[in-house]
C-alpha cells in the first residue's frame, strides 16, 4: 500500500476509535448521572400491615416495621438513603406509585393492572396467606370461593388477594372496600358484614391489638397464598436497570438467610408493646 494511503487509513482508524471512546465515555457519564439522581429512595406501603408496616409512633408521617428494616439492610451497602413515608391508605399508595411520586412500593401482590405502572423485583419478600375472618359463633360452611356467594364481605380499599381471586370476586362476590381493617372487623362484629377478607398474619396481630383475638376465627383453607414483592414505580428516576440489579442481588442474599422471618418476629413484639 502506498505510504500516503497507509497514513490516511491510520489516521481514519485512530479518529474512529477516538469517537468510539468519546461515545462510551458520554454514555457512562450519562448513566452515572442518572444513578446519582437516586441518592434517596422514597418508599410507600400499606400502613395497615403490621408487623410488616405500620404508622410510626416515634416519627409521625413515616412507616416502621419488618419491611422497612429489611429495605434498609438491602440498600445501605448501596449508599442510598431510604425514606418510608406514610402517604395515606393503600389505595393512595398505589395512586402515587402510578404517578411516580414514590419510588418503591414495599409489599405488593402481583396483578396485571399493577404491572402497568410497577416493575416487580424477584425474589419475593415472603408469601402471604389471605383468610376469611368471621366472628366466633357465626362461622359458615366454607371450602371453596363459591361458598362466599350471597354473603357480604369487607376488606381494605384497593387491596388484592391475587389475580385469580380478584377476578372471581369482581364477577361473583359482594365485597366492600373499607378505609381501615379495624373498621372492617368492627363491622363484622356488629353484623353489618358477614366476613372480613385479610391476610392471616396481619389479621391475627391486629385482632390481638384490638383485644378481639378470642372473638374472631379464620376459616380454612386460605382463599389464596400469594408472593409479596418490592416493586419499583415505572416513573421513578431510581428505576434504572443497574440499580434494580444491585437491589436484586442484595435481596437474594437476605432472602437466602431468611432474614424476613426474624424481622417479623422482632417487629410483632414491637407493634404489640409500643403502639397505642
Amino acid at each position: 500500500m502506498p505510504e500516503g494511503r497507509a497514513a490516511y487509513w491510520f489516521v481514519f482508524r485512530s479518529f474512529r476509535f477516538a469517537l468510539m471512546l468519546v461515545a462510551v465515555g458520554m454514555f457512562s457519564f450519562a448513566q452515572a448521572d442518572t444513578d446519582r439522581l437516586c441518592d434517596t429512595l422514597v418508599v410507600g406501603g400499606n400502613p395497615e400491615y403490621p408487623p410488616m408496616l405500620w404508622q410510626s409512633v416515634e416519627q409521625p408521617g413515616f412507616l416502621t416495621g419488618a419491611v422497612p428494616a429489611l429495605l434498609q439492610e438491602i440498600v445501605e451497602p448501596l449508599g442510598v438513603k431510604v425514606v418510608v413515608r406514610d402517604v395515606g391508605p393503600w389505595a393512595r399508595v398505589l395512586h402515587m406509585a402510578r404517578q411516580g411520586k414514590i419510588d418503591v412500593v414495599a409489599g405488593a401482590f402481583l396483578t396485571d393492572e399493577r404491572r402497568e405502572f410497577l416493575d416487580y423485583v424477584l425474589p419475593p419478600i415472603t408469601w402471604q396467606p389471605t383468610n376469611i375472618w368471621v366472628p366466633r359463633g357465626k362461622e359458615f360452611k366454607y371450602r371453596y370461593w363459591t361458598d362466599l356467594r350471597g354473603k357480604l364481605g369487607s376488606t381494605l380499599i384497593g387491596s388484592s388477594s391475587g389475580q385469580d381471586f380478584d377476578e372471581f370476586a369482581a364477577q361473583y362476590l359482594s365485597i366492600e372496600g373499607i378505609r381501615t381493617i379495624e373498621q372492617s372487623f368492627r363491622m363484622a362484629r356488629l353484623g353489618r358484614v358477614d366476613y372480613v377478607l385479610y391476610e392471616r398474619p396481619q389479621g391475627r396481630i391486629k385482632l390481638e391489638k384490638m383485644g378481639l383475638a378470642d372473638e374472631f376465627v379464620d376459616l380454612q383453607p386460605p382463599i389464596s397464598s400469594e408472593p409479596l414483592y418490592f416493586a419499583f414505580a415505572k416513573e421513578s428516576a431510581c428505576n434504572t436497570e443497574a440499580f434494580r440489579a444491585a437491589f436484586t442481588r442484595r435481596l437474594e442474599v437476605l432472602t437466602g438467610q431468611r432474614r424476613i422471618d426474624s424481622l417479623l418476629e422482632e417487629y410483632a413484639v414491637k407493634y404489640l408493646v409500643n403502639t397505642p
